[in-house]
């Protein structure tokens, strides 16, 4: 089969369409999927620069963490999935090939309403924010939640469900075009930011001193300081990202003062089981949103997954407003 594989660590010309050993044939509950589109990540540019290595047990050279297709084939063991049914899912990588074996807890049917191409911009996006914003964040209806760089994948999704349960959003992002484009997808308020990170001052003022309940920070270090700030009484903070660096220093007081959770989290390091409970949360609370049309797909440009060079140049810019496709 035909994947994307990465030569050597660096950057994008380091990228090639390469001929590799197609998986074992699925046996159990596992089931092979021929891959339609496969969304970029982050991860797979820091897993070029050889920065972000895959789990034990998948290829360091072939990226990719979500996907859409269709099963080819399954394991004695398969309950849920039969050979033509139209598929997505997460996984801690080699997702971009042209043949994927991956257990049947990580898959979730598509909605007849959606494409290949925009089932695959949800699973990781969606999984990651779904699992974010209620099973960690446990936001309510009517709390404010603070999201950073609202404008990225992770970004909108969080801003959709959170206005699907009736949460008022506020969200950061380094271009006020990307604000502008979230207004239309329910943003309440928009902070631009700067070289000043400070938006503390912002969000106390949009939420009549009171801050926010919940923060959904993707950006690290650089904000924390000012997330602290930022919360409200009882307030938590779910970090699931570093582009603003890991170190940070940490005011305790302000956490006692306020009660305060800080939770971080990560998706592809977890276990199959764990994987598969947020899978199955997914599928249970955010798919009917989809199939209703109250929540959509956030494709931002599709390319050949020949054209996977350009793909992640064009990723790397941060042009982008939500996510990035490569299309088999």
């Amino acid at each position: 089969m035909k994947a994307v594989y990465i030569k050597e660590f660096g950057g994008p010309e380091n990228l090639e369409i390469r001929d590799v050993p197609a998986p074992e044939k699925p046996s159990g509950t596992n089931v092979l999927v021929r891959v339609k589109a496969a969304a970029l990540n982050r991860a797979d540019l820091l897993q070029r620069r050889g920065v972000y290595p895959a789990p034990k047990g998948f290829s360091q050279n072939i990226p990719g963490l979500e996907f859409a297709g269709e099963v080819l084939e399954t394991g004695d063991n398969v309950e849920n999935f039969k050979s033509g049914d139209r598929v997505f899912g997460i996984t801690a990588g080699e997702a971009q090939a042209e043949l994927l074996l991956i257990d049947q807890s990580l898959l979730a049917r598509i909605p007849g309403n959606l494409s290949f191409t925009d089932a695959a911009a949800i699973p990781e996006a969606f999984i990651t924010a779904h699992d974010a914003i209620f099973t960690l964040g446990d936001l309510r209806e009517g709390e404010t939640l603070l999201v950073h760089a609202v404008g990225s994948g992770v970004g909108l999704a969080a801003l959709q469900l959170a206005k699907a349960k009736n949460a008022i959003v506020i969200g950061t992002s380094r271009t006020s075009g990307k604000l502008d484009k979230c207004r239309e997808f329910g943003l309440d308020f928009a902070i631009p930011i700067g070289e000043d990170s400070d938006f503390a001052a912002i969000v106390k003022d949009k939420t009549a001193g009171q801050g926010a309940n919940l923060i959904i920070d993707l950006v690290g270090a650089s904000y924390f300081r000012a997330n602290l700030d930022s919360l409200a009484v009882k307030g938590r903070l779910i970090l699931v990202g570093l582009t603003g660096g890991a170190a940070a220093e940490f005011n305790l007081s302000i956490a006692l003062q306020k009660r305060l959770r800080i939770i971080g989290t990560v998706l592809r390091g977890r276990s199959v089981e764990e994987k598969a409970e947020a899978v199955s949360k997914f599928a249970k609370e955010v798919l009917p949103l989809f199939e209703s049309g109250k929540v959509k797909p956030n494709v931002d440009k599709i390319f050949r997954f020949e054209e996977v060079e350009t793909a992640h140049t064009y990723l790397e810019s941060n042009e982008s407003f939500g996510k990035v496709i490569l299309e088999f």
